[in-house]
């Protein structure tokens, strides 16, 4: 009845994640029981949970890549700790556990901190800056949000439940066949992704949608800030690779539950097929992930430089070159497979020349800088730590474009190094560097920033001691993966390389100490204006926080650096603009669709999971309910007041006049 399930699937005879299980679960009980007792459960379904507004959805993202980045940093300390204790000894981690490990920090790192990092920022900041209301599919938003914690609540629960993958970030056949993976670890990994890939792909029809079809008066293309070109361009890549992922999982999961050959040599299949699409998929994935990052340095620097962003034109070339030139290179990541010297040198040209017009932008980044009245904030630092960290991540990148390298340096500590390299100093630092940006925009008031710049110190000084040390193991012949090791010279550099994990983590500690305190002191952080930066763009002509309804008057754009030139015609005029006419505003109503599919998602995963096939069969009878039901609402809509309009605006008009009137005053 239960197919593969029973008691043996929980570990007692492992205590680490027993413990680790025991602190979650009672970390989540506390949080529930929390909510109960103060009554907030009502107010949590009504303006979260079933919430189609793109602001909230995109708050709720960033918030579970913040908790899943606690959960694969855990993963990463754990690693780099068993491997300064594993000189000629066990360590404390045994081999199955271990491997379990490395591939949950692969898998979490990037599909469920990354993506959702980088998918919450865009939800939230793009129709802002577009000078609209909300996305295109407000429910589908919510849908493909809540797939994507699914997602990740199926790998937490291989922690107690089962097992995870043993086979790395990326499950490679043999290795991932039923053959050598009998147990569940595959399947967790399969049905995760699975589902939550669809809600990936929801994120990026939406957003492409978004950037194309919806726009204020006069906000053409070339006018649009460049955050929304990167938005485009990394949803485009979503759309042309989340499908080849899905399809090659797919294929692994009928190789797996249903005998079928397409990735096993001996039937007719081809293992090196699935590395190919991986990688057709793997690599656009990079770019998914650092665009988003290359369009919020680009408003950060720009904004904290106060000027215009150089080279508007180029870095829009630029970007849309990256876009194409992602789906050239896939071969690079295996190189050693024997796929001739022809195809190599094809493939290593194309890698070499997809370096260009991400140089281009860095070029653009500094000559914004160059003459510019720069304010080294918080966001600016994690800006310029990423260019540094960036630039030596691409030349290593250069270095393993050349196939004689690769294949001295493949599957050695080395791609590890230049990975993490591109990955924590370009896609974290700029998910960092957004998520300090824009929350005052979220929540009203500013972090607190001597705690911010502590951080970054901390991040920036940790990563180089914990990522330095493995370019050089990695020269010195040190393979990825190695749960214990017995070549004496390695040992210091690993013991250097646990100590920079350690300052990484005090920086995460003084993140979340950032948080506490500028909650504690909100009112002095407040943002009264909804502009605490002298912004350039059109996020920044709304109060803080947006109201629902985003802006009370869509605005009409008239150059690039829309709210930029408003704020100079009001100080030219000495006053705002005359007030609009409010109207009433019609907006898409709350909806608890993303959840009760995501609840479905999950009983099916796991189902599925464990082959349980009723229980497959039940929870698709109430999915498809549930699709009859919301398909048939007749009221999705509500009514936002004019009064209640108007009400909003003028507060944040006079708090803008205010401001103004202080900036008039001759010192």
């Amino acid at each position: 009845m239960w197919g593969k399930l029973s008691w043996a699937a929980i570990p007692f005879d492992q205590p680490i994640p027993l413990i680790a299980s025991g602190v979650v679960g009672g970390v989540i009980i506390g949080v529930l029981a929390l909510i109960t007792l103060k009554g907030w459960l009502p107010y949590l379904w009504r303006e979260w949970i079933t919430s189609v507004d793109h602001k909230r959805i995109g708050i709720m993202y960033i918030l579970l890549a913040m908790v899943m980045l606690l959960r694969g940093f855990t993963d990463a300390i754990m690693m780099r700790s068993q491997q300064a204790l594993a000189f000629r000894s066990q360590g404390y981690l045994p081999p199955e556990h271990y491997d379990q490990i490395f591939s949950a920090h692969g898998t979490l790192m990037i599909f469920f901190v990354a993506m959702p990092f980088v998918i919450g920022l865009m939800n939230f900041v793009v129709p802002l800056q577009l000078g609209i209301r909300d996305v295109a599919f407000p429910t589908l938003n919510s849908v493909g949000f809540w797939l994507t914690a699914t997602g990740a609540l199926l790998v937490n629960i291989s922690l107690l439940v089962g097992e995870f993958a043993r086979t790395g970030w990326l499950p490679y056949p043999p290795l991932s066949e039923l053959t050598y993976s009998p147990g569940v670890g595959v399947d967790y990994y399969l049905w995760s992704l699975e589902i939550s890939g669809v809600g990936t792909l929801l994120a990026g029809i939406n957003l492409i949608t978004t950037v194309l079809k919806l726009h204020a008066p006069g906000m053409t293309y070339m006018r649009m800030p460049m955050f929304c070109w990167t938005t485009l361009a990394s949803n485009l890549l979503i759309v042309a690779a989340f499908p080849i992922l899905t399809a090659t999982l797919t294929m692994l999961v009928l190789d797996r539950y249903l005998g079928f050959h397409f990735f096993t040599n001996e039937a007719g299949g081809n293992m090196m097929m699935f590395v190919n699409l991986i990688w057709v998929w793997g690599h656009p994935e990079v770019y998914i992930l650092i665009l988003p990052a290359f369009g919020v340095f680009s408003e950060v620097v720009s904004t904290f430089s106060n000027k215009p962003l150089f080279g508007y034109r180029s870095m829009v070339a630029a970007t849309m070159v990256i876009c194409i030139l992602s789906f050239t290179v896939w071969l690079h990541h295996f190189f050693t497979m024997g796929a001739g010297a022809d195809v190599n040198a094809i493939f290593g040209i194309a890698s070499m020349i997809i370096a260009v017009p991400t140089g281009v932008k860095i070029f653009n980044w500094l000559f914004t800088m160059y003459g510019g009245r720069i304010v080294y904030s918080t966001p600016l630092l994690w800006s310029i730590g990423f260019m540094v960290t960036f630039v030596i991540g691409g030349m290593t990148g250069v270095l393993l474009a050349v196939p004689p390298a690769d294949f001295v340096l493949h599957n050695s500590l080395f791609l590890v190094a230049h990975f993490h390299n591109v990955i924590i100093g370009g896609v974290l630092f700029g998910a960092f560097a957004g998520y300090t940006y824009w929350f005052p925009k979220a929540f009203g008031f500013r972090l607190h920033e001597g705690l911010g710049k502590a951080s970054f110190w901390c991040w920036i000084t940790g990563f180089y001691v914990a990522f330095m040390p493995l370019y050089v193991l990695g020269l010195m012949g040190m393979t990825r993966r190695m749960q214990h090791y017995d070549v004496a010279a390695w040992h210091p550099w690993l013991l250097i390389a646990a100590g920079g994990a350690a300052i990484i983590f005090i920086g995460i500690i003084l993140q979340i100490a950032q948080l506490v305190v500028s909650i504690r002191r909100r009112e002095q952080l407040r943002d009264e204006t909804g502009d605490p930066w002298n912004g350039r763009s059109l996020e920044w002509a709304t109060p803080s926080p947006p109201p629902a309804f985003n802006f009370a008057v869509l605005p009409r754009i008239e150059s690039g650096d829309a709210y930029w030139g408003m704020k100079e015609r009001a100080l030219q005029q000495a006053r705002l603009s005359e007030e609009p006419a409010y109207a009433e505003i019609e907006m898409p109503r709350n909806s608890p669709t993303g959840f009760i599919c995501a609840f479905f998602a999950t009983i099916m995963g796991f189902a599925l999971i464990w082959h349980i096939w009723w229980m497959v069969g039940l929870v698709a009878l109430g999915a498809y309910a549930t699709f009859v039901v919301f398909a048939w609402r007749d009221v999705d809509e509500y009514i936002i007041p004019a009064d209640t309009v108007a009400r909003i605006d003028r507060a944040n008009r006079s708090a803008r006049s205010a401001a103004l009137a202080r900036r008039q005053v001759v010192p």
